[in-house]
């Protein structure tokens, strides 16, 4: 008899998943609220501009490689992935900038030229994210932690790399030039972690950079959640848009399908979410006991900041500035206390700023080009703003600032702006607290501390995507789907499907 699944919303982590249970002959479902696909890396078209409006780094090729050669295709005939180099360029307020990449001896370089002493420093750093990138990505980035004997056996090699220490407690044990020390631990932001809390093994963004590389799609990030719905769809997927589920369906310690808002009933073998953590609990399964109880206690939990993005278009070519671009502002830690801690939305700020036709001028029309602004600020639940008054005199103070610093004449070249607040993190994407990264990732809320992979009760209910382990980030959510996968097909008693000895045709990071 066909087994029958869905995965509710079409992130990266529910196409992943969606396609690992179609490549095993699971008839899914992927259901989606808005209109396009992508939850977060949706897509926003105007007046020639295309603007990506979540995730724009792409870090470990590899494991969307092994999506598509579940079934023996390849990724380069649905979608081409271009190297970027410099990796980022990184700027302060004192003048200087950093342009981190994989040219190793310009890197070096550039680190001696800061601080001579910083150069071993910054070897021994190597050393040890490699160290744990082999342990908490390589060997438990896709493993699900279900018991606390699971975190139990991880713990030694965790302790031995000092998890228990702060990715900024670490680099700093390595680095002694301060720019150098915001240089080699801000990655954790990218995740939606405080440098300062986040465990030290998070360090591992490094290693896994310098082994992939990072990658644009071409026609932007919106060009590759297309390319994996294709392939899903091309596997015999059927996909739902622009159809919201309403509730999860559940007697007992059962699952028995969805109810979608238009009151069309789906009886399924097996569900997934890929929706905000809260939002399934609360909303979805709030009629069901375990629904209720999980959501209460999900509530009491840390969550990641939320952002304030400006997405841009301008009537000029602006080939001074990077493809990515972090400008830090004149505080580091004070401005992150703020921000995690003390709900203050500041008076300065640090940047991620995206310039997508520096890879790629299609993405803007002739002569023109695209950016998007990334500014991290606090959660609706420590900043509960009336963000429709305060984002026009927000945005404004951003790109002047762009102006002052790095784009001259932003504001007469703009042709088009829009901005995407916490708020619109909590109405369009039901994100608790209008969170961008759901759960922080502080040690006490990863492996078996954070969602599971599958309900302890609901046993055919799963999560997927950066609420469940292993978190944020493309490779995270990606990685959470193949966790997520293996718990499903063996519960279903399905073959789990092999991509070969190392996950299909390898790119090559950039030189």
């Amino acid at each position: 008899m066909e087994r029958t699944a869905a995965v509710i919303g079409s992130g990266f982590g529910g196409l992943a998943l969606a396609i690992r249970l179609q490549s095993a002959g699971i008839r899914t479902t992927l259901i989606e609220a808005r209109d396009k696909p992508g939850g977060r890396a949706y897509v926003y078209e105007d007046q020639g501009f295309v603007f990506d409006a979540g995730p724009t780094v792409i870090t470990d090729p590899s494991c969307l490689e092994e999506l598509f050669a579940l079934s023996g295709r390849d990724i380069a005939d649905y979608v081409d992935l271009m190297p970027v180099s410099p990796f980022y360029r990184l700027m302060w307020e004192s003048g200087n900038s950093f342009d981190y990449s994989n040219d190793e001896p310009e890197l070096l370089r550039q680190i001696a030229a800061k601080n001579p002493r910083d150069v071993a420093g910054y070897q021994r750093f190597m050393e040890f994210s490699d160290n744990v990138f082999r342990e908490g990505y390589q060997k438990l980035g896709h493993e699900a932690f279900l018991d606390f004997r699971s975190m139990l056996e991880a713990a030694p090699s965790l302790m031995r790399y000092q998890a228990y220490r702060s990715v900024y407690s670490m680099v700093s044990s390595f680095i002694e030039d301060p720019e150098l020390r915001e240089a080699f631990s801000f990655h954790t932001l990218l995740v939606g972690g405080n440098p300062f809390k986040t465990s030290s093994i998070y360090a591992l963004i490094h290693a896994l950079e310098k082994k992939w590389g990072v990658w644009f799609p071409r026609g932007g990030t919106h060009a590759l959640v297309r390319g994996l719905l294709k392939l899903f769809t091309d596997l015999g997927g059927e996909v739902r848009m622009g159809q919201k589920v309403a509730r999860i369906e559940a007697a007992a310690g059962h699952v028995m399908g969805v109810t979608l808002a238009d009151g069309t009933e789906l009886k399924l073998d097996t569900v997934a979410s890929n929706g905000d953590v809260v939002h399934t609990y609360k909303d979805l399964l709030g009629h069901h006991p375990r629904g209720s109880k999980m959501s209460k206690s999900m509530q009491r939990r840390s969550f990641s900041p939320s952002l304030f993005v400006t997405y841009f278009g301008l009537k000029a070519p602006q080939p001074q500035v990077a493809h990515h671009t972090i400008l830090f502002g004149p505080r580091y830690r004070e401005l992150l206390d703020d921000i995690y801690s003390n709900g203050v939305l500041a008076e300065d700020f640090s940047l991620y700023l995206h310039h997508p036709t520096a890879s790629d001028p299609s993405m803007a029309p002739d002569g023109c080009s695209a950016f998007y602004v990334l500014s991290p600020v606090p959660h609706l639940g420590k900043f509960p703003a009336d963000w429709d008054s305060v984002a026009p005199a927000y945005a404004d103070r951003i790109l002047a600032y762009l102006e002052r610093r790095l784009i001259p004449g932003l504001r007469d070249n703009l042709v088009t702006m829009r901005t995407f607040t916490p708020e619109n993190f909590r109405t369009e994407l039901n994100a608790h607290l209008g969170s961008a990264f759901s759960l922080e990732p502080v040690l006490w809320q990863s492996a078996y501390f954070r969602t599971h992979n599958r309900d302890d009760v609901l046993k055919n209910l799963y999560f997927v995507g950066a609420g469940t382990h292993p978190g944020a980030g493309i490779p995270g959510v990606v990685g959470s789907a193949k966790a997520t996968a293996k718990l499903m097909l063996s519960d279903l008693g399905a073959e789990y499907p092999q991509a070969g000895s190392n996950g299909g045709p390898s790119l090559q990071a950039a030189e």
